[in-house]
C-alpha cells in the first residue's frame, strides 16, 4: 500500500471507558507563560485518566523536579498500558473534524510519518521538512522526556499543498461508511472534535491520492511532500531519538522499529480553517533613525518609499511612519529580507532586543510608547507561498506567521507505542 510514501497507517491507541473531555488536553508547548491555564486544567482533570498525566508542559521543563516529573510520566504511561486503558486499532488512519472556537472546521488525517524521510536542517532535500529554523537547545530536554517513554502522544501537524482538495476533504462526505471513534467537547475553548476510522477501501483510496501528490511534488517542488506546520521541535525530538535507536538495530530491521515513526495529523494547507496571521517585529533599545539608516546600508539596493521589491513598512512613533523597499531581494519573503538584517544588527548591539508581536495595533502602540523603539509591520503571508519558499530558502525565518490561536492548537488524544 504505497510502501515508499512517508505517511502511513499506524497502530493507534485510544482510551477506553473514560471522560474524553478530561482525557484530552492542549499541546504541551502552549501557555508557557500562563501557569494559571495549566492550574485550571489540573483542577478540572482531578484524578480522572488524562493525557495531562502523560505529558510534561514546557513550562515545567526547567523546573526543580523535572527528572522526577519525567519518571512519573513514564510510570503512568506504563500503568495505563498495564491496566488495559487503551484499545488498539491496528494499521489505522483516523479522519478528524475539529470545530474550532470560531466555528470553522479543520479536517485532518491521523497517521504516522516516517522519520527517515524527515530532516529539519535548513537546505534539506528530504520529503518532509521543517518550515522554520529548529532551536537546537530546545531538543535535549524533550529527548529526556521521550527517550524512555513507552508511548507517544502527537501534537505535530503536517501540511500538504492540495489546492484542489483531492486528498483529505473527500472523506467528509463518506463518514457514514466509517466507524465513529470519538465525538466530544474539548476544554478551555478548544471547540469540538470528532474522529472516524477509515475503512480498508477508503485507506487505499486516500493513500493512492497522496501517492499521486508525491509524484507531482517530486517534479515541481524539489521532492517536498509535507511541511511541518506545528510541532517541529516535537518531531525533531522524535528524529533525534530514532537516530540514537537505529544505531543499535541492524538496518534490515529498521522497518519494524516503532521508534522509526511518529504519530501526527496531516492537514491540507488550503483548509479554510487555516489562517496565516503575520507576526510583526518591534525593536527596542535603539536609535530609530540610526537603525533605519543601517537597514539602507545593509541593502545597497534599498530605496525610501514604496517600490518594486520587498516593501517594509515601519512606525517610529504615533505620527512618524514610512516604508523602505529592498529591490532585487534574495529571499522569497519580505520578512526574510528584514530578519536577515535584524539578526546582524542586534548581534552587534547587546542593549537592543526584538519582540515578536501578534496584531498590527499592538505593534503600533508599542512603537508609539517609547522613543527607543521601531515597529516593522509585516504583510500577511499568502499560504500558496509556503511550499515554494521552503524549497527556495530552506526554511522560513523564525516567527514568520502564526497558524491559529493557542486554543486552536492540536489537543492530545490518540497515542502509539514506540517501544517493543
Amino acid at each position: 500500500m504505497c510502501k515508499d510514501l512517508p505517511f502511513k497507517p499506524a497502530d493507534i491507541l485510544l482510551p477506553r471507558d473514560c471522560d474524553m473531555s478530561l482525557w484530552s488536553v492542549i499541546a504541551c508547548d502552549q501557555y508557557t507563560s500562563r501557569p494559571e491555564y495549566w492550574q485550571r486544567v489540573e483542577e478540572r482533570v482531578g484524578r480522572a485518566p488524562s493525557t495531562l498525566r502523560l505529558i510534561l508542559p514546557e513550562s515545567c521543563l526547567e523546573g526543580p523536579s523535572v527528572e522526577t516529573d519525567i519518571m512519573e510520566v513514564n510510570n503512568t504511561m506504563s500503568r495505563y498500558l498495564r491496566e488495559g486503558r487503551f484499545q488498539e486499532y491496528p494499521e489505522a488512519l483516523i479522519y478528524v473534524e475539529r470545530t474550532l472556537d470560531n466555528g470553522r472546521v479543520r479536517r485532518g488525517l491521523v497517521g504516522a510519518v516516517d522519520l527517515e524521510a524527515y530532516d529539519y536542517e535548513p537546505g534539506s532535500a528530504s520529503p518532509v521538512r521543517a518550515t522554520e529554523g529548529t532551536v537546537m537547545s530546545r531538543i535535549p530536554p524533550r529527548v529526556a522526556v521521550r527517550k524512555n517513554a513507552p508511548i507517544e502522544l502527537p501534537h505535530a501537524m503536517l501540511l500538504v499543498d492540495d489546492p484542489h482538495r483531492m486528498m483529505i476533504e473527500p472523506l467528509s462526505a463518506r463518514t457514514g461508511e466509517m466507524e465513529k471513534l470519538y465525538d466530544f467537547e474539548l476544554m478551555e475553548r478548544g471547540g469540538h472534535i470528532r474522529g472516524w476510522l477509515l475503512t480498508e477501501e477508503l485507506k487505499v483510496q486516500t493513500l493512492q491520492a497522496l501517492n499521486t501528490w508525491k509524484d507531482r511534488a517530486e517534479q515541481d517542488l524539489d521532492g517536498l511532500l509535507f511541511a511541518v506546520g506545528d510541532g517541529n521541535h516535537s518531531l525533531a525530538t522524535a528524529k533525534e531519538c530514532w537516530e540514537r535507536r537505529k544505531g543499535m538495530v541492524p538496518q534490515d530491521r529498521w522497518d519494524a522499529e516503532p521508534a522509526r515513526y511518529a504519530l501526527c495529523e496531516l492537514v491540507n494547507l488550503h483548509d479554510d480553517s487555516l489562517e496565516f496571521e503575520p507576526i510583526h517585529r518591534v525593536v527596542f533599545g535603539v536609535r530609530p533613525e540610526e537603525l533605519l539608516d543601517a537597514l539602507m546600508d545593509y541593502y545597497p539596493s534599498a530605496v525610501q518609499g514604496r517600490g518594486e521589491g520587498h516593501v517594509i513598512p515601519f512606525v517610529i512613533n504615533r505620527w512618524s511612519r514610512g516604508e523602505i523597499t529592498v529591490t532585487q531581494p534574495q529571499c522569497q519573503l519580505a520578512v526574510g529580507t528584514l530578519q536577515g538584517f535584524l539578526d546582524s544588527y542586534i548581534a552587534a548591539r547587546p542593549r537592543a532586543r526584538i519582540d515578536y508581536i501578534h496584531g498590527e495595533d499592538e505593534a503600533r502602540k508599542l512603537a508609539g510608547e517609547r522613543e527607543d523603539a521601531v515597529a516593522f509591520l509585516m504583510p500577511a503571508m499568502d499560504k500558496s507561498q509556503l511550499f515554494p519558499t521552503v524549497v527556495h530558502d530552506g526554511v522560513l525565518p523564525r516567527k514568520t506567521f502564526s497558524m491559529g490561536e493557542a486554543h486552536d492548537k492540536r489537543f492530545y488524544l490518540e497515542a502509539r507505542k514506540i517501544r517493543k
